[in-house]
């Protein structure tokens, strides 16, 4: 049997099982007719420790490396949010040109570049090395490597400590993760604080946000699950607030757990949520396989009506989540002719698995499609408004998540 990541217990209880998939952020080259492998795409919770995980064994450093197609700063509402964050961490906690900031995944700087501009130190920490450098051509300091409690002790030998550090979208990311979060109780000052956010498991399983699971999430996040984590690695959670980002997430605010901070309401308050929704226990983690088929089959009968019909569908944003839902329902170039993208690093390629050719978003405008299927749904109001010239030859919206809707 599988072993938890987490406490070592051994996982007898299945979450979801999406089948054999390819990595989801493995692009191939146009005209690619090489094998692909494929990975058990399995996410099984730990009745110890409430942990909802996957159970492939792919190593960290092949899924993210210099070829790492996802940079940030191609999201206009995602760069809003930074800046959001960075002016109320500002503010909430006193940062000055004394603080340091450390973020850990740092991407291409487009957080810590507004840390920079008010004239805060800051520190990027960062895997793949394409992501590094454009951060670095930004003027963000960047620690080129994976972020372990190894990495914090090296950085403090350095003299390096944080009075914030940030980890947005990462804390699922890794497969140690009582190693990753004991890494922030070493580089915190003693009464620093680490924000972690992460989508929230309650959300993924009541809305059918099964898209979310690929190979590079090891984990997926309650707060119940991170508290106790959190408490393996000498951290403790002090404030949590809800974020609408990626189809809803929570923010967690901790420090040492012996750092001079006082709990808020807000952590009783969100225990007592998901208590209700089941998530202190094994119960509450059912239902979702279910409600996958079903929107497999609701999207399957919409790609059979379309083709009945003639209509031309394409997609936009070759997004993981997008590549998990295509693989899922085994759609190919056939029945969506084209999916575009914003990303100059993914155009030109094939995704991954269906080999859906990936164009830039002018493309959609001489391909005049009927549908455009919005594959990244969590930005369906940004990604709609940028496409509403598809209007003009009427054009129309498709989301496939929780079920699909045409707008």
């Amino acid at each position: 049997m599988p072993c938890c990541r987490a406490c070592g217990a051994e996982l007898t209880h299945t979450l979801i099982d999406l089948g054999e998939q390819p990595v989801s952020n493995a692009f191939l080259p146009a005209g690619s007719a090489a094998a692909e492998p494929r990975f058990p795409l399995k996410v099984m919770v730990c009745g110890e420790c409430l942990l909802a995980q996957a159970v492939h064994d792919i190593p960290a450093d092949a899924l993210f490396d210099e070829n790492y197609a996802y940079f940030s700063s191609y999201s206009d509402s995602w760069l809003a949010h930074a800046r959001a964050y960075a002016q109320a961490m500002t503010e909430r906690f006193g940062l000055d040109a004394t603080s340091r900031v450390v973020e850990v995944a740092s991407n291409d700087g487009y957080l810590l570049q507004n840390f920079v501009a008010a004239g805060i130190p800051v520190l990027g920490v960062e895997p793949t090395a394409n992501t590094a450098k454009a951060a670095i051509a930004k003027g963000v300091a960047t620690h080129i490597g994976f972020f372990s409690k190894a990495t914090a002790e090296l950085l403090v030998a350095r003299g390096i400590r944080a009075d914030l550090m940030a980890a947005n979208n990462v804390l699922a990311h890794v497969p140690d993760i009582v190693d990753f979060a004991s890494g922030f109780a070493v580089l915190l000052k003693p009464q620093g604080v680490a924000t972690f956010e992460f989508p929230h498991l309650l959300n993924l399983i009541a809305e059918c946000q099964f898209d979310t699971i690929y190979h590079e999430h090891y984990s997926y996040l309650s707060l119940a699950a991170v508290e106790k984590i959190f408490g393996f690695a000498g951290l403790r959670v002090f404030d949590v607030e809800e974020l609408p980002t990626h189809g809803g997430s929570l923010r967690v605010y901790a420090c040492a757990v012996d750092a001079d901070r006082e709990t808020t309401a807000n952590v009783a308050a969100m225990r007592a949520r998901e208590a209700a929704a089941g998530l202190d226990s094994l119960a509450g983690h059912a239902g979702l396989g279910a409600a996958a088929e079903a929107a497999r089959r609701g999207f399957l009968a919409f790609l059979e009506t379309a083709r009945t019909e003639g209509a031309k569908v394409a997609a936009y944003g070759a997004a993981a989540k997008g590549n998990t839902f295509l693989n899922y329902c085994a759609v190919t170039a056939d029945d969506i002719s084209l999916v575009a993208d914003r990303s100059a690093a993914k155009q030109g390629k094939l995704l991954p698995g269906s080999r859906i050719p990936v164009v830039s978003p002018d493309a959609l405008r001489e391909a005049r499609p009927d549908y455009v299927v919005i594959l990244p749904w969590n930005l369906r109001e940004e990604i709609a408004s940028d496409l509403a010239f598809i209007r003009d030859w009427g054009g129309r919206f498709v989301v496939a998540i929780p079920g699909t809707g045409i707008f």
